[in-house]
């Protein structure tokens, strides 16, 4: 029985360390001749005021903190062109107390941002449903000394998002992935 459960964990560790070295792609990395980069003002197809701004501001700050490309003021001196749309802005409630009063929410934004080759006219990547989620407690619920504003959590997940960002732009392929189509909500 021992030499049975002996060589079926040695066949399973076989197999997991030869699967493991089959799938092994090639890193996309961010083509030499792009060096500036133009971050065009993101779009705003919510009805929701002023996210675009802040969101198009927490890129523009994130690119100038990694520092490894050029910021540009026009699509015309640029290589690379930054583009995006904010898709959907969803806040939903998640738990109440005992006088139905929302104590907790979820926030949930999902863009698609794209990088485009200007010289090749070529997209480069794009991510169709790019997620930003930040679950928090009501800031006016006293006693928990964790909650937050509405404003604060969406800062938070600008900055997530601007960060998964300029990892995309920078590092390429498998940096950030999309939700699926099926999770968006219409």
């Amino acid at each position: 029985m021992k030499k049975i459960l002996l060589m079926s964990c040695a066949v399973l560790m076989l197999c997991l360390v030869s699967c493991a070295s089959v799938y092994d792609p090639a890193p996309q990395i961010l083509p030499e001749h792009i060096k500036k980069v133009f971050v065009r003002p993101i779009t705003n197809n919510t009805n929701q005021f002023g996210l675009e701004a802040k969101f198009t501001n927490a890129i523009i700050d994130e690119m100038l903190r990694d520092g490894r490309l050029s910021l540009v003021n026009s699509a015309a001196e640029a290589d690379g062109i930054l583009t995006g749309t904010i898709r959907r802005y969803i806040l939903q409630p998640l738990t109440y107390d005992a006088n139905m009063v929302t104590e907790q929410y979820k926030l949930w934004i999902i863009v698609s941002v794209s990088l485009v080759d200007r010289e090749n006219n070529v997209t480069l990547w794009t991510e169709p449903n790019l997620e930003g989620i930040q679950i928090y407690l009501d800031a006016t619920r006293g006693g928990f000394g964790e909650g937050m504003t509405e404003e604060e959590a969406r800062e938070l997940i600008w900055e997530r998002l601007a960060r998964n960002i300029v990892k995309r732009t920078i590092r390429g392929f498998g940096s950030v992935t999309s939700v699926s189509e099926r999770k968006v909500p219409n």
